[in-house]
């Protein structure tokens, strides 16, 4: 589990443009999840000073991911913007500059992880029966 964590690390720092920045960092974004879900399965590595230490550089990395996401389409579209309209796009045309591509998690990094740990069942949410209830 920590290995996923890892690689999914490295091929983010080594990713080569926007489109290959977002898979790596959603790749990253699902081994962290899985990670996290594990812990919760054990209460002795949730109560771990090294633990709670990890998950709060976690939340503060994802807090920097985000705004540089943010930063970086910010400047992609004030970019395109430029070369796209009156009198950039004559400049743009005659040196070659092509429109940039904005930085997006593809679908599947906006699923909800689901993790299992091979046990019975999770039972159902108060309030709401169990698909084999129901006759």
């Amino acid at each position: 589990m920590f290995d996923d964590v890892t690689r999914a690390r490295a091929a983010l720092q080594q990713a080569d443009g926007a489109a290959a920045a977002a898979t790596a960092n959603t790749a990253l974004t699902q081994a962290l999840s899985r990670l996290l879900a594990v812990a919760e399965a054990y209460p002795e590595l949730r109560a771990s000073a090294n633990f709670a230490s990890l998950q709060q550089e976690l939340t503060n990395a994802e807090e920097k991911i985000a705004f540089a996401r943010q930063f970086y389409n910010r400047n992609v579209l004030d970019y395109n913007t430029h070369i796209d309209t009156f009198p950039g796009v004559f400049v743009a045309r005659s040196f070659g500059f092509s429109l940039a591509e904005f930085f997006s998690a593809p679908d599947e990094g906006r699923a909800e992880v689901k993790v299992s740990f091979g046990g019975a069942a999770p039972a159902p949410a108060p309030g709401t029966t169990s698909p084999s209830s129901k006759t």
